[in-house]
């Protein structure tokens, strides 16, 4: 089966390409993936997929069925969304949509699940149970594709025992893939915070109530929670990156506006370092004589990844792969909505290389200039579909 899965994936390298590219090209934001579902439906049926329906607006659930399809069903899943980045690679696939851009790589996520579904398709006579194909809107937008569908039941009718799905890597050069069991990667939270003041003249300060100055006492005083308040040895990050707020030199404003992330891996101390927030913000929002409004949503949960899924994975990357195109990854501060998907059943995420060599498409994801090395679409295809099959038997 192995030999197979890769013969196959090979010979969809050119489909892979005009696939991504395609996809690359015609980017839509988190929740208006109107065209790339009814790309993605197209490409189902080219193949002879018929088995599938829309779960939300854009979102796609589809079924390969083998031998026995009842007996076990596994979960494979891709994210569809891009950023509102624009893109400024020179490329014959440049985004045509203007400011924005698949900087994070869901292009290629698609693309890979697309890939499998093709080859899996090709064998469904190989293997015992069902695929469930997961094609999700919406990851890089609070709340959550993930959350929204699984309150569709996305993992029911039939509920699945594990779910895979990949992430683009640039540090790892394609050809290779990245696991951690366990912890892998921390929770987020939207921090919003209105300091409603009083406004008037900066020569007069005294008649005002200063949202600016207030805004800088809640921000360095919010980074006591992190240095003091935090376990030492608990990562956290709370960062703020948008302050908004006056038009000129000589106005102090009426508000200020201040949008930040809180990130950690620990959700009891999730929760007790958003309560302090809120405490400390109003405090000093009080004492200064303002008033401060705090919106912070429900964000994503830390990334877990299923220990005995995940080490079973790695062993089947490594016999796909070969053991040294298989790395370990360290623990990280970005997140990821497929930690819901974690939370309901065994799940396994991990890293594909995209880069050349480590010398060209290098560049971070969520930048402008982030592309690929496409080999990583032929790896990346080739072992979901290995995953797949292997959890299967």
């Amino acid at each position: 089966m192995k030999e197979k899965i890769r013969s196959l994936a090979a010979e969809l390298k050119p489909d892979l390409s005009i696939i991504r590219r395609h996809l690359h090209a015609h980017p839509e934001l988190s929740f208006q993936e109107t065209d790339t579902a009814d790309f993605i439906e197209a490409q189902l049926n080219k193949v002879g997929i018929t088995d599938y329906f829309r779960i939300t607006e854009t979102g796609i659930v589809a079924f390969i069925k083998g031998k026995n399809p009842r007996k076990k069903c596994i979960a494979l899943r891709a994210d569809m969304d891009a950023l509102p980045i624009q893109e400024e690679n020179e490329i014959s696939y440049q985004s045509q949509n203007k400011g924005i851009m698949h900087a994070c790589g869901h292009d290629v996520h698609t693309t890979c699940l697309l890939g499998a579904a093709k080859i899996l398709f090709q064998l469904k006579d190989d293997f015992e149970g069902t695929v469930k194909l997961i094609f999700q809107p919406g990851e890089e937008q609070s709340p959550g594709g993930a959350s929204i569908l699984i309150k569709n039941g996305v993992l029911e009718n039939p509920k699945p025992e594990a779910i895979f799905a990949l992430h683009v890597d640039p540090s790892l050069a394609s050809g290779t893939v990245g696991f951690r069991p366990g912890q892998y990667m921390a929770s987020t939270d939207e921090i919003h915070l209105t300091i409603n003041g009083k406004g008037g003249h900066a020569a007069l300060p005294h008649l005002t109530i200063d949202p600016i100055s207030i805004s800088a006492l809640i921000i360095t005083a919010l980074q006591q929670i992190v240095s003091r308040r935090s376990n030492p040895i608990m990562p956290t990050v709370l960062s703020f990156g948008k302050i908004e707020g006056g038009q000129t030199n000589n106005v102090i404003p009426d508000k200020v506006m201040l949008s930040g992330t809180l990130r950690t891996f620990d959700e009891i101390w999730r929760a007790e370092a958003i309560e302090l927030i809120k405490k400390t913000v109003n405090n000093i929002a009080d004492t200064y004589g303002a008033t401060a409004e705090i919106h912070i949503p429900s964000g994503y949960p830390s990334l877990f990844n299923n220990k005995e899924l995940t080490e079973n994975a790695i062993k089947v990357a490594q016999s796909y792969l070969g053991k040294e195109h298989v790395k370990h990854l360290d623990l990280r501060m970005t997140a990821e909505d497929f930690s819901f998907y974690a939370q309901k059943i065994p799940g396994c995420f991990f890293r594909l290389g995209t880069n050349e060599n480590n010398q060209k498409f290098i560049a971070s994801v969520h930048t402008s200039r982030f592309d690929i090395h496409e080999l990583a679409l032929e790896i990346g295809s080739g072992l979901i579909a290995q995953l797949a099959v292997s959890a299967l038997s």
